[in-house]
């Protein structure tokens, strides 16, 4: 584990900037560096020995591309365009860094669209009936669409018509770039922060391993929780040599972070005042985003009182703070740099990965051939042996054979590696 090199949640950095109170209170959360750089936020990290700072653009463009390899892969064909979403309520500089980060990742960006339009155009493909989607009623000519999209760090609500399966109306957004799964992640940390050291005596808060260790764990109890109703977190040697056990009930999840659930129901009721509609007249409401696995919020979206409102229009308006081009193309040229390296970090791993499992596999070889001489050893100079005798040497010899197989079924994971 390196947790002061292992980059996550740049969608919370991404066209903000440095003193931003959000970026200023995430990063008392992240074990990486982020510094002041001309008042945008940058990573510093450790690179081939030496410190390197990168924008979240470029940052972000790595998981591009690294999603362009995949898809390349699956579709057995190169890929250059891309629609990527965003959150809702992304504004016009956090949209523009993210097309920066494409053409960085060497992606031509078609079009930025918010997540719940995306789910509206995976209904008008999906070969679904328009006439009933799960609705108690048949609609007429226009189905109602309530978007719920709770992931790791926004919360977003949107209210969609479809008309005659084509046409989809965004009739009023709501929701925030900063409530999500990482905000309840975070609360289990905390919470688990003062237990150890209640506990122990000792605080871990400072100490970048343990904490990311805790996090991990947290994340995994969150996950059993929306099916289980008790998870336990064992983690050993978490803080100078102390293993870590304890238990956490979905109850008590719930109570750490009754209020951020409450909050993420304030944009459902904004919408229905905003669209004028009450909750009778949504024909669907579609969940979006592993956080509405969370089996609270699942009822609290099911439990919406009926409100109603004034509607409230939401633009966005054009660029603000992008890169510059001069700024773009030396990302792209320096990213290019970087994935031939890294192509030649993951040829030199795969080769010399190649070269252990040969050797391996030569003194499995000879293992075996030793083991299978013992036991005809054995029975050459034990030719009296009893029945019991003979299957207790039998009994040894599969022991040794199952240990040595165990490591060829290690050797055999090699292939995952490519």
């Amino acid at each position: 584990m390196n947790p002061h090199n292992t980059v996550f949640s740049v969608h919370r950095l991404i066209g903000r900037n440095f003193n931003d109170q959000d970026v200023q209170s995430d990063m008392k959360h992240w074990p990486f560096k982020v510094i002041n750089k001309n008042g945008k936020p940058v990573i510093n990290v450790e690179y081939k020995g030496k410190r390197k700072d990168f924008t979240p653009e470029e940052i972000l463009s790595m998981i591009l591309v690294k999603m362009k390899e995949t898809a390349e892969a699956f579709l057995g064909t190169q890929v250059r365009n891309a629609v990527i979403t965003v959150p809702t309520y992304f504004n016009n500089s956090q949209r523009q860094a993210i097309k920066d980060a494409g053409l960085i990742a060497s992606l031509d960006v078609l079009r930025i669209i918010t997540g719940p339009t995306a789910v509206a155009i995976t209904y008008t493909i999906s070969g679904i009936p328009f006439e009933y989607y799960g609705s108690n009623e048949k609609t007429t000519g226009e189905l109602n669409i309530l978007v719920f999209d709770l992931g790791g760090s926004t919360c977003n609500v949107s209210f969609l018509t479809m008309i005659k399966e084509k046409i989809i109306e965004v009739k009023a957004v709501a929701g925030g770039t900063y409530l999500g799964g990482e905000d309840f992640d975070n609360r289990l940390v905390n919470h688990f922060v003062q237990e150890f050291k209640r506990k122990f005596n000792k605080d871990i808060s400072s100490n970048a391993r343990a904490v990311c260790r805790l996090r991990a764990a947290c994340e995994h109890a969150k996950r059993i929780l929306s099916t289980s109703t008790q998870a336990s977190i064992k983690i050993d040697s978490l803080y100078e040599g102390i293993n870590f056990c304890t238990s956490l009930t979905r109850t008590r999840f719930e109570e750490l972070n009754q209020d951020l659930f409450n909050s993420t129901m304030e944009p459902v009721k904004k919408i229905l005042r905003d669209s004028k509609i009450d909750k009778s007249q949504v024909h669907k409401i579609v969940l979006v985003g592993c956080s509405t696995y969370i089996p609270k919020i699942q009822k609290m979206v099911s439990a919406v009182d009926k409100t109603t409102g004034r509607p409230n229009k939401i633009t966005v308006t054009n660029d603000k703070g992008r890169l510059s081009k001069e700024k773009i193309m030396r990302m792209v040229n320096e990213a290019k740099i970087y994935h031939a390296e890294r192509a030649e970090r993951c040829l030199k791993s795969y080769a010399y990965n190649l070269l252990n499992v040969a050797q391996n596999i030569d003194n499995i070889k000879n293992e075996l051939h030793d083991a299978a001489l013992r036991s005809m050893a054995w029975l050459e100079n034990n030719r009296e042996a009893k029945k019991d005798e003979r299957e207790r040497e039998q009994k040894l010899l599969k022991e040794i054979v199952d240990q040595i197989m165990n490591k060829l079924n290690n050797v055999s994971t090699f292939s995952k590696l490519s």
